[in-house]
């Protein structure tokens, strides 16, 4: 048994959030003004008018479709070039002049002749051709200082790809494309840069994003903390079962994983190190936690987005067909804790140290609305950027409440501006992922690389399922799973598709291990936050997070090959059964990932509880009921075991006595 650490006086759950520049600026508004707050001032009023501009647009009406998707691109990048510069960690230089100059000028073009682009579609002129280059440069710079050299590398390829199709092997040669018509199925339509990914980033995307930045700036962030360690902080193993619940409900706001991680672990990993866990725990529950906000509805991360309009599917319907996945997902999570904390005889925390649950949700308890607010209005047939619109507006009239949470005309101004800032590096990866969409769409490359995976997988759907698990999570390192998501789209689930996979099934599969590279060495963004946080060794910390989460790389697999879980098929009884199948699958596998299922299990039923676990997820009574017949002799072995156990100790003591 390991003691608990000394407890703390009083719980701090307090979320800190960076300032934005306007509220720095306006703290020290009576400080002398100087170049640089002029240029803060400057990146400030753009953030805050790109909000302005979608929130305007949601509530009232969009511009022409490729207008207003090159606007936002545009003013996006815009905004990049001045808070990233050319360099990392140099400042502004002559480089970074040079591009925003580059920029505006070809904004300029694009604006003022938008009609005249578009109608020279097909037929492009010099002048497009020239400036298109310019914005294809651009997008890619913009790709580079966001999301790193990776994602930008992976744009270049697929336009050398399109250019010089003739000298690549095999099934993946093609004629090649004139370069004029490249730039011009990029630039000129909505079927290159502006396709699908810009389009829901443009519309849904960045306006959920900016809900999420009122949601925290009211206090939605404290409330969800607080509520969580009010509910789950007494419980075995407590402090990691409040950091697992608390990171995914914020997560869901943020739809960001590594952001999430900063936001929540920056009081959730100390927390827990102060009652005895270990560093590297208690990095890897809240890096779980935080990268699995992704899949957590209602509202989720990008991709499920672009995936609804991929899909043709209304969102609030994808959405609750992942919501079993989810909570599955976060279960396995939380046994995983709870195993871990019986193992280690860890407590939780003491009640009085604690906010109480009941008092959090009576008086916080309002802040929860707008996200009912939008779910209500999706499922009363609102588009979900008019949801997103009247949230905004409910979340601002619902802080004034309570002057704890009320939202002054700065605090606006700054929910504005954060949301903009967020926004821009999933921005720039959409724009890139749209190069990929167009050499897809301009080379025909989605049904040969479905052939060739098909070919390469003997036909074989689980070595197939394998390769696509594979793929996709080498495609996610080191980028958003946004963009992970977009090429494994229209690349790898097709071939799944081939192989009947259910359609929904197929997506929600790449999408998942897109999310599970965020975890996955050497490239695990979110861990690798949660790490620098705790002091903890970041690959060792990697490694330990793919084992908490282990859950993200088996639950793909289940609802494969058994899509009533995504509530594809299947009568309500097939269902409920599937669901009780998955969910004591569930136990059974993080008691022998953690060693311990009512008392230490060893090496042999481990490997016992494994193989019960496996079979009470392959689709079928037979393997149900072979599955669920070992589960019971485990539990009465167990049980017995521990009584033994419990016994031989009472022996002891009354020995000693």
């Amino acid at each position: 048994m390991v003691a608990q650490a000394a407890a703390v006086q009083k719980l701090d759950t307090k979320v800190k959030e960076k300032p934005s520049h306007i509220e720095e600026l306006w703290n020290s508004r009576r400080d002398k003004w100087n170049r640089t707050r002029i240029f803060m001032s400057i990146i400030s009023l753009l953030a805050i008018g790109l909000s302005v501009f979608h929130v305007y647009t949601a509530g009232f009406g969009t511009l022409s479709s490729w207008q207003h998707r090159s606007i936002h691109v545009l003013w996006a990048i815009l905004l990049i070039f001045l808070l990233f510069p050319f360099r990392k960690g140099k400042k502004f230089g002559i480089a970074d002049i040079l591009i925003v100059v580059i920029t505006l000028l070809t904004a300029g073009y694009m604006i003022m002749d938008a009609e005249g682009i578009q109608s020279r579609q097909g037929n492009i002129s010099p002048t497009d051709a020239v400036f298109g280059t310019f914005f294809i440069a651009l997008v890619l710079e913009a790709t580079r200082r966001t999301n790193g050299i990776l994602m930008a590398a992976i744009g270049v390829f697929f336009l050398g790809y399109i250019l010089y199709g003739q000298y690549f092997p095999g099934a993946l040669a093609h004629p090649g494309v004139r370069y004029e018509k490249m730039v011009d199925h990029m630039f000129s339509g909505t079927l290159g840069i502006f396709s699908e990914p810009i389009y829901v980033s443009s519309t849904v995307l960045i306006l959920f994003v900016i809900f999420g930045s009122f949601l925290m700036k009211s206090g939605g962030g404290q409330f969800f903390t607080d509520f969580a360690f009010g509910l789950l902080g007494r419980k075995t193993g407590g402090p990691a079962l409040s950091a697992v619940g608390s990171s995914a409900l914020v997560g869901t706001i943020t739809g960001n994983g590594a952001a999430n991680a900063a936001i929540t672990g920056g009081f959730t990993i100390p927390l827990m190190k102060k009652l005895g866990y270990d560093k590297k725990f208690a990095a890897s529950v809240e890096a779980v936690a935080s990268q699995g906000g992704q899949i957590m509805p209602p509202i989720m991360g990008a991709s499920v987005f672009i995936m609804a309009e991929t899909l043709g599917i209304p969102y609030i319907k994808l959405a609750l067909y992942s919501l079993v996945p989810a909570i599955i997902y976060f279960f396995i999570a939380g046994m995983v804790v709870y195993f871990h904390a019986k193992r280690l005889g860890m407590q939780g925390i003491p009640k009085e140290q604690l906010p109480s649950a009941r008092k959090v949700l009576i008086r916080q308890g309002y802040l929860f609305l707008p996200i009912l607010i939008i779910i209500g209005l999706m499922v009363y047939g609102y588009s979900p950027m008019k949801a997103g619109f009247y949230g905004i507006l409910v979340a601002i009239l619902l802080s004034w409440i309570r002057s704890a949470t009320r939202m002054s005309f700065i605090d606006v101004l700054a929910a504005l501006e954060n949301g903009a800032r967020s926004a821009l590096t999933v921005i720039a990866a959409c724009a890139t992922a749209g190069i990929i969409v167009g050499a897809v769409s301009i080379t025909g490359l989605g049904i040969t690389f479905s052939r060739f995976v098909i070919d390469l997988a003997g036909g074989n759907l689980f070595f197939l399922l394998v390769l696509i698990g594979v793929a996709s999570i080498i495609m996610g390192m080191g980028m958003p799973t946004v963009s992970a998501y977009v090429i494994l789209a229209v690349l790898g689930a097709p071939a799944l598709i081939q192989l009947g996979v259910n359609e929904v099934a197929a997506h929600m599969f790449v999408f998942y291990f897109g999310v599970m590279s965020g975890l996955t060495p050497p490239v695990a963004i979110t861990a690798y936050t949660t790490a620098g946080i705790a002091g903890s060794n970041p690959l060792m910390t990697s490694v330990y997070s793919m084992r908490i989460g282990m859950g993200g790389f088996f639950i793909p697999f289940i609802f494969a090959y058994n899509p009533i879980l995504l509530m594809q098929g299947g009568t309500t009884i097939e269902m409920s059964i599937a669901i009780f199948s998955a969910f004591l699958s569930c136990i059974l596998f993080a008691g022998a990932l953690e060693d311990y299922f009512f008392g230490r299990l060893g090496a042999l039923k481990r490997i016992i509880m494994f193989v019960s676990a496996l079979l009470l997820v392959v689709p079928g009574i037979l393997t149900d009921l072979i599955g669920l017949s070992i589960a019971i002799t485990i539990l009465v072995w167990q049980k017995k075991y521990s009584n033994r156990l419990a016994h031989m100790e009472d022996k002891k003591l009354a020995k000693v006595r």
